[in-house]
């Protein structure tokens, strides 16, 4: 049997205090009527918890921007929604579990008709949704401090609520990543251009949430080379590059890089078997989180651009045991693994592999 010891040492950083190093992965659910949290929500995350999952990172939620959302039913994190996150808080502590809120702004995902206004169009650095498509709102300076406002003030309420940090969402094609995103950013001001130039908008995220919830409390940041648009995006070719990405943000504040990948055992760049968790960590020093298919035979989207993919067998985790075991980084997150299973790390951790089941996207509706 696998010794699955080096995924239950506890880990600390700041406000997090965690028992084991297994994460929920964020996940979209779209299970919020008018966007806010309602007791299924709750009791969704209350089952992770109580099953043993060391940190809980709810599905995206969205800042108070009028183009923040881009699919109904998703929770929001402002407004009436933050009565039921409460409740959400509440729970997982009382269960012994600790949770952080992933903030998210959709951009130019956004599509014509989605609410709550649906007269809002998709917001973005230059209206693109992927290169040479436009399809939306060019966004000026003042739109650009609309929603770093917006940020801060999420990030604030989540640690009035209670929570134990906060994420915030700068991956796979949404508007922070649109952004970093030379695709997708074609401006000609101080948001756009190099690659430093590109990240300023992460960076001044950063620091007014920084501002905003002081120097204790933990900040992840999820970033990807991939986008939703373009599986085969990169933001940066070489470790020498990706050092030059990650230093401002290592600055402006961010504690914990969340390094979103398909696959977790994939080398990032050729002559290292190093993930982009393990590169992160390297680079920066700041604990890392890896994700990407684990405990599954295939990845998030499939080879079929299906989101979550199809169905996807179990297969044991050695190959990730070995990675956190040789610290290559910190802590994994598990997505469709969980959403199957409330109870799949209490299996993994006793040895009840043949007890785990495949996952299958036709039957999400059923998973709670």
């Amino acid at each position: 049997m696998t010794d699955t010891s080096p995924l239950f040492r506890p880990f600390e950083c700041k406000s997090l205090h965690l028992a084991n190093r297994v994460a929920m992965a964020p996940m979209t659910r779209m299970r919020s009527p008018n966007y806010i949290p309602n007791d299924e929500v709750v009791a969704y995350y209350r089952r992770r918890a109580e099953a043993g999952v060391g940190l809980l990172i709810t599905e995206g939620t969205t800042v108070n921007h009028k183009a923040a959302n881009g699919y109904e039913q998703v929770p929001a994190f402002h407004g009436a929604a933050l009565d039921g996150w409460e409740k959400v808080v509440e729970a997982v502590h009382a269960a012994g579990g600790k949770i952080i809120p992933q903030l998210w702004h959709v951009g130019s995902v956004r599509r014509p008709g989605i609410g709550p206004d649906k007269d809002v169009p998709g917001y973005s650095p230059c209206g693109m949704v992927k290169p040479g498509k436009v399809v939306g709102h060019a966004m000026s300076k003042d739109d650009i401090q609309d929603v770093v406002k917006a940020f801060a003030d999420a990030a604030r309420d989540a640690r009035a609520l209670g929570f134990d940090g906060v994420e915030i969402h700068g991956a796979h094609g949404y508007l922070i990543d649109q952004f970093f995103w030379e695709g997708t950013n074609q401006r000609d001001d101080e948001y756009g251009g190099s690659l430093e130039n590109r990240s300023r908008f992460a960076v001044e995220i950063i620091r007014a949430v920084r501002a905003a919830v002081g120097e204790d409390f933990a900040i992840v940041l999820r970033y990807s080379q991939w986008k939703q648009q373009d599986y085969s995006a990169r933001l940066v070719q070489t470790p020498e590059e990706l050092g030059r990405f990650l230093a401002p943000l290592v600055e402006a504040g961010v504690d914990i890089f969340h390094c979103s990948t398909r696959r977790f055992w994939e080398p990032e760049f050729d002559g290292s078997d190093l993930n982009l968790a393990g590169w992160t960590k390297k680079l920066t020093g700041k604990p890392t989180m890896s994700v990407g298919s684990v405990g599954l035979d295939d990845d998030f989207i499939g080879e079929t651009g299906m989101a979550m993919g199809g169905d996807a067998a179990p297969v044991g985790i050695d190959e990730l045991v070995r990675r956190m075991d040789a610290d290559e980084f910190d802590l994994v997150a598990v997505g469709r693994a969980l959403l199957q299973d409330p109870q799949w790390l209490e299996k993994i951790r006793d040895g009840r592999s043949e007890e785990l089941t495949p996952f299958n996207k036709m039957s999400l509706a059923n998973y709670f």
